[in-house]
């Protein structure tokens, strides 16, 4: 933490108090909008009157537009909105978090979602940060793989259309498995491709074929070369989930479910489950990119977040697979306690 924040949060803690606070009401606003005043209040647990009060700041400075279909968010307010996320970044004493987890786990980066993000948001904001690193990072010429799940829906819904059209290739990881269709990875490579101005490519495949079929089916001419462009793949996106949360999104049967977490499984990545120690105790037959595939991959983007995904992050997560990690605050304090270091928030929320 940087002197200027001690000595504001030693003299004037309220400056503090309130930066917090009008952060989360222009989020909630952005997340919700249209809203109307009740209604945000209500989401964000605050009196009325304090809304009335920071909404009027908040017209004044053209941040936000304000009608009797509710409160939106200006371009202004989006633009600053990405800037104070620096600042609060920086009252959170984040980056301090960030480089304890990068040492834990043994990777190049991390970067948090502020802790004080209600938890209707939570996967939301891990979503725009992803989207933004995205939007950074990608290259004419890249070929960019993603999975499915709640999480990478949020990384394609929050993403914004690219100004520039940028001459890239999107590509599912993995084949689908038996669940909505906007949370899988067909979908979710479509829209950002959209979004980037580039092409994508779909594999109609379910994640979870049984293995005598796999062979055949692989040798399909579109399915083919899907596969032939997702092994050239230089950028890759994915979750993390629990075993148990993943195991029972795959079909297995209670037994089977239950037998695996006795065996000790407590996270999953493309179809591997991991123990506590990071060990691969079960795999799954699927079509698509497998964790071996990981170490060609120039740029591997993990996105998970909520304390319950803690474990699953500890088991999968790695040097050996993944370069960047994105989360949020609490998880990252979860997953520091269970390492058996101090999480202390060294600053008030």
């Amino acid at each position: 933490m940087n002197k200027l924040f001690k000595i504001q949060q030693k003299i004037v803690p309220e400056i503090v108090k309130t930066a917090q606070q009008r952060y989360n009401i222009l989020r909630g606003i952005y997340y919700n909008q249209p809203i109307g005043r009740r209604a945000l209040a209500k989401i964000l647990g605050l009196s009325e009157r304090t809304i009335r009060n920071d909404l009027e700041f908040f017209e004044k400075k053209a941040l936000i537009t304000i009608s009797p279909a509710g409160t939106r968010i200006t371009r202004i307010g989006e633009d600053f909105l990405m800037e104070v996320d620096e600042y609060i970044k920086e009252l959170r004493d984040i980056s301090y978090l960030e480089n304890r987890l990068e040492k834990i786990l043994g990777i190049e980066t991390v970067n948090l979602v502020n802790g004080a993000v209600p938890s209707g948001d939570l996967k939301a904001e891990i979503g725009r940060m992803a989207s933004q690193l995205l939007q950074r990072e990608i290259r004419n010429g890249d070929i960019l793989a993603v999975t499915g799940g709640t999480t990478l829906a949020e990384v394609a819904s929050e993403m914004t259309y690219s100004t520039e059209p940028k001459d890239v290739t999107v590509v599912p990881g993995r084949g689908g498995l038996s669940e909505d269709v906007e949370i899988q990875a067909n979908t979710i490579a479509a829209e950002i491709a959209k979004k980037l101005g580039g092409s994508y490519h779909l594999l109609h495949i379910p994640d979870n074929m049984a293995e005598e079929n796999i062979y055949h089916v692989t040798k399909e001419p579109t399915i083919k070369r899907t596969l032939e462009i997702l092994k050239q793949a230089n950028i890759l996106i994915h979750g993390v989930g629990t075993a148990a949360d993943m195991a029972a999104r795959r079909g297995m049967k209670e037994n089977e479910i239950k037998d695996l977490l006795k065996a000790g499984a407590v996270g999953e990545a493309f179809g591997f489950y991991f123990n506590s120690e990071g060990e691969i105790i079960y795999s799954t037959t699927s079509v698509g990119l497998n964790l071996n595939d990981l170490q060609a991959i120039s740029k591997v983007i993990v996105v998970a977040g909520g304390e319950n995904k803690a474990e699953a992050i500890i088991s999968a997560v790695s040097s050996k697979y993944q370069d960047i990690l994105i989360t949020d605050e609490i998880t990252a304090r979860k997953i520091i306690s269970l390492k058996g270091g101090e999480a202390e928030n060294r600053l008030a929320n």
